[in-house]
């Protein structure tokens, strides 16, 4: 990917701007993170369940022009707008589509948050180009985010000192890390965050309060022994298309998620990755090596 400091226009991101007077009580009892996080200083990563605790949606929310901006997948950006206005109900609450506005970039390499102004604290935010601009709250090595208008967008970024990158680089990046890609990599109405990691990249906040999901979610990190997790693995064959089983012999350890040049995500299950002392995991004609992320906790 190299050091230099890159903007990686995400196209695949749609971005969602709600407000009104009861915004941020409305919200407070939706997603999975604490509302009360997002300032113009702040955003923070968060998403949406179904009352099962199951995966729906997940988005970075940063606070811009008296709005929460959503930044979310722009293929199911839609199906996000249907479900929050069917929690809103008769609450003072405005949803607007703004995609055709602004985009959203990344901004990945050395020195790419320094370079904007952003602190060290987690999601740390600052008014950029008329937008905003803040450190990935995941995780500090996937550099920032950027909510711009479109138009001059990119000269700002390169007076800024960044040059334009393609979409590769910023996959290349997140894949390194362990980090899922939302419904690529979370099975909607299906998948859990603790599985996936969500907890250990800031995207729950366990003293918050209820929100739709909140009670199985809890319970699972109180009590439960998670028995599968997401784990970077390093293909050495063909790289196995999504939705492939993974097997530990003629056992079934997982299933493969996205992946890019030899490096993927998979979900497997745990007591199989300790038993494998050394054998091979297989997908097809591909052997995987499992890696946990430096960020995980399990």
């Amino acid at each position: 990917m190299g050091k230099a400091m890159k903007y990686i226009v995400l196209d695949d991101r749609g971005l969602l701007a709600v407000g009104g007077a009861e915004a941020r009580p409305f919200l407070q009892g939706l997603i999975s993170n604490d509302i009360d996080k997002v300032s113009a200083k702040r955003a923070i990563y968060a998403t949406l369940l179904t009352p099962q605790g199951k995966f729906l949606h997940d988005f970075f929310i940063a606070g811009h022009g008296g709005a929460l901006i959503f930044d979310s997948e722009a293929p199911r950006l839609a199906d996000l707008e249907r479900r929050l206005l069917f929690y809103r109900l008769r609450a003072e609450v405005t949803i607007e589509d703004v995609t055709g506005r602004y985009l959203v970039a990344a901004l990945i390499g050395d020195g790419a948050a320094a370079a904007l102004g952003l602190g060290e604290a987690e999601g740390d935010a600052t008014v950029f180009a008329g937008g905003i601009a803040y450190a990935d709250p995941r995780l500090r090595a996937m550099g920032a985010r950027a909510v711009l208008p479109r138009e001059g967008a990119a000269a700002a970024l390169e007076a800024a000192g960044f040059a334009s990158a393609p979409a590769e680089d910023y996959e290349r990046l997140r894949l390194a890390h362990g980090i899922p890609d939302g419904s690529r990599d979370i099975p909607v109405d299906k998948g859990f965050l603790l599985e996936n990691g969500i907890d250990d990249l800031a995207g729950v906040d366990f003293d918050k309060g209820c929100y739709v999901g909140q009670e199985l979610t809890t319970r699972t990190k109180h009590r439960a022994k998670v028995r599968k997790r997401l784990f970077r693995v390093d293909v050495d064959g063909p790289l196995p298309a999504p939705g492939t089983p993974i097997m530990l012999g003629e056992k079934e350890a997982g299933t493969m998620r996205s992946g890019l040049d030899g490096v993927g995500l998979a979900l497997l299950r745990t007591e199989l990755v300790d038993a494998a002392s050394g054998e091979p995991l297989t997908a097809g004609d591909a052997r995987l090596t499992p890696v946990k992320p430096e960020w995980a906790s399990y």
